[in-house]
């Protein structure tokens, strides 16, 4: 019995796969196959194999280490693996033990930037065929399976903000004199001054960069719909055509992934971290515009056919369904827990600040670009959706869209009602989003739903990794070196 079958994955259908593949990557003269996976922090890693050992690895799986899911932001282990019970909150993790990969035969990809170079998507298991519970893709699958059972499902669109910097010196990331755990950033320099959103002699400027994020994107097979100049110097927005959840998670990992190697390989540096270690720099959001919609037909759920009686702009009801105006509730309801799952950097908490395009309060606003959720359409409108600005570029989309699925479901559940929407986001008097990460993921801890919803086991494995990140900025004397070495030249 192969590894795949042992899982309970390999049907007939897939075999089919499988070997349409086999003669794909003959046809194709591909001379190496990169599988990768997600790690906890919305990252790809990966293996290089030659393209007999990938075809093999579709059905046998192909090993590794397994401290690779227990890794912070600047690669250190969370838990003790090597100490007798140190991993046991963890069962199968002890002494560094093995994982395979699985890779998807329907998720191949030439690699544009890496000609003879094709790409697999995999998901780690443990040796004996069970999944490994905090999978951050198999946490989306779980919070999309719990949606189909009432035969609904979640759509969303990327709109993301970062950063793309010219290289002018690699030396002080790779001089071996300069070796560090992390290391330093390139040296670099703007693509384009700043301060003209949308600027048009901006977009000249930076050019040749965004024909490579085209150039990539669109190779990936990624629903390009636009490229932009943000406010910031060397700010980018890249926009792209709504799609179902995973789809579009799948689609933020590869877009990062291939943004930066085919940037970097052109003399460029991309950042998706939320605010560069620079002065003067505009701090780049991830708005994750969502809505549900019914599996039988694909009609948006959260529309509804005519305000509801007796309401005015201000009243959820006046824009959303029943089951809208709950998702919305929902959000709010459970925003403390989210901020985490959505800014889960500590670079991230800069980004709430009043008057900035970026949300303080838990509230919502009728397309207000303020407020934590803006609520856009309206009546009769099948793009009626939410847009939660809580996010940041680096998160974890599986993770992030989970969340919300689990905090929405339950306003649904519950029959929470929203308050009145805001006109006045910064105004004094209304319940912050925690500033910090520590006290974000004390709220994410101390809420029973969202525990509930993502699995006890994902929460105290995602707290864990995240508190070590924490501590060690907290010990850093620093703080810009430190974002300097965790994020700008990792994320």
């Amino acid at each position: 019995m192969s590894f795949a079958e042992r899982c309970g994955l390999h049907t007939p259908e897939r075999e089919a796969a499988c070997q349409r593949l086999e003669r794909l990557i003959a046809e194709r003269g591909i001379e190496r196959v990169r599988v990768g996976w997600c790690d906890a922090h919305g990252l790809l890693r990966g293996k290089t194999l030659m393209p007999h050992a990938a075809v093999r690895a579709l059905r046998q799986g192909v090993g590794m280490v397994g401290t690779l899911m227990l890794k912070d932001t600047a690669d250190r282990k969370a838990w003790k693996v090597f100490e007798p019970g140190g991993t046991a909150d963890l069962p199968g993790f002890a002494g560094a033990s093995n994982l395979l990969l699985l890779p998807d035969p329907e998720s191949f990809i030439e690699l544009p930037w890496s000609p003879g170079t094709a790409w697999l998507r995999a998901q780690p298991w443990h040796e004996d065929g069970t999944p490994v519970a905090f999978d951050s893709r198999r946490v989306l699958q779980a919070a999309l399976d719990r949606l189909a059972q009432r035969g609904l499902g979640f759509t969303t669109g990327l709109e993301v903000e970062f950063h793309i910097y010219r290289l002018t010196d690699a030396t002080p990331q790779l001089d071996p004199e300069l070796a560090a755990w992390p290391g330093l950033p390139p040296a670099v320099q703007m693509v384009h001054p700043g301060y003209q959103l949308h600027g048009e002699a901006m977009t000249d400027m930076a050019e040749d960069a965004l024909r490579i994020v085209e150039r990539t994107a669109l190779g990936l097979g990624l629903p390009l719909q636009s490229l932009e100049i943000e406010l910031g110097p060397s700010q980018v927005e890249a926009v792209f055509d709504a799609t179902d959840a995973l789809t579009a998670a799948d689609q933020m990992v590869l877009l990062r992934n291939g943004v930066r190697q085919a940037l970097r390989r052109e003399g460029y540096h991309a950042t998706f971290m939320c605010r560069p270690p620079f002065p003067g720099i505009m701090s780049s959001g991830w708005h994750l515009h969502q809505s549900v919609v019914t599996l039988d037909g694909g009609r948006n759920a959260f529309m509804r056919d005519a305000p509801a009686p007796g309401t005015d702009p201000r009243d959820a009801t006046h824009t959303l369904s029943e089951l809208g105006a709950g998702w919305l509730a929902g959000l709010l309801a459970h925003a403390p827990a989210l901020t985490p799952l959505c800014t889960p950097t500590v670079n991230g908490f800069g980004r709430f600040r009043p008057n900035a395009l970026a949300p303080q309060a838990i509230l919502w606003g009728r397309d207000n670009r303020g407020a934590m959720l803006r609520v856009v359409g309206g009546a009769g409108d099948g793009a009626t959706r939410i847009e939660n600005r809580l996010g940041e570029p680096a998160a974890n989309p599986y993770v992030c869209m989970a969340a919300q699925i689990h905090a929405g479901l339950d306003g649904v559940d519950q029959k929470l009602s929203a308050p009145q929407g805001t006109e006045a986001p910064y105004a004094e008097g209304s319940q912050r989003i925690p500033n910090n990460l520590g006290d974000a993921l004390a709220a994410l801890r101390a809420d029973a739903a969202m525990v509930k919803g993502l699995g006890e086991v994902v929460v105290n494995h995602f707290c864990r990794i995240k508190q070590s990140e924490l501590e060690r900025h907290a010990a850093a004397e620093d703080k810009t070196d430190f974002d300097r070495r965790e994020y700008f030249s990792r994320y």
